[in-house]
């Protein structure tokens, strides 16, 4: 049944690898939380990262997703240690280095306030008398670890990581630790998107089942 598609959304939450198999019996996976079988996950989060993550059977949506010609952006709020100032904000937007590359332009601002995020289980390591701020950084590409080693790059180590958006994709009311199918509408954005060709709409079945089914 090759047409029938399914996308899911999943609020990857701290301490869960971004793949099904166990590779030992305290690692906590996708699995714990999903019961849909062959979805697979667009890109990853490492396990250390929270936030949206995106899966699916779709192996040309998958394609498109993780290559980088095809560049999408991905917004991650960013807890750093201290607070960054101008700039260290104009390199991580310009490029930095790291590991022989240089990134890509980005953008990034420094938030004015601590967004509204649930309690991350362990708690991040505080270090009394030091401060620390929140970026929103918003990327086209995705090195391994790559916003982690851009604010260390530019002196401000990352002690929280967590993505809010993927392309039109976002978290919005998702809770921690559940995941929905897209809705109709949102499939239809990938199909509307200049890096996305045309696909075939999803089944009627499919975008009735698509609605109001967050787990």
């Amino acid at each position: 049944m090759p047409n029938h598609y399914r996308y899911i959304i999943f609020y990857k939450p701290y301490g869960v690898l971004s793949q099904f198999t166990k590779d030992a019996p305290t690692h906590s996976t996708l699995k714990d939380y999903i019961d849909v079988s062959d979805v697979y996950p667009v890109g990853r989060l490492d396990w250390d990262s929270e936030g949206l993550l995106l899966l699916t059977n779709d192996g040309q949506l998958q394609h498109r997703l993780a290559h980088p010609r095809f560049g999408h952006k991905r917004t991650y709020w960013v807890q750093v240690e201290r607070i960054p100032d101008a700039d260290a904000i104009k390199r991580l937007q310009t490029g930095v280095e790291i590991q022989d590359y240089r990134t890509q332009p980005a953008e990034v601002k420094l938030l004015s306030e601590e967004p509204q995020l649930p309690e991350r289980t362990p708690p991040i390591r505080f270090r009394k008398n030091v401060p620390t701020a929140w970026l929103e950084m918003t990327l086209t590409e995705g090195k391994n670890r790559q916003v982690r080693r851009m604010t260390a790059a530019v002196g401000f180590p990352t002690l929280r990581l967590v993505r809010v958006s993927i392309a039109h994709l976002q978290l919005d009311d998702l809770q921690l630790g559940q995941w929905r199918d897209l809705t109709a509408s949102e499939i239809h954005n990938f199909s509307k998107s200049k890096s996305f060709p045309p696909k075939t709409a999803p089944s009627e079945e499919f975008a009735n089942n698509s609605k109001d089914s967050i787990r």
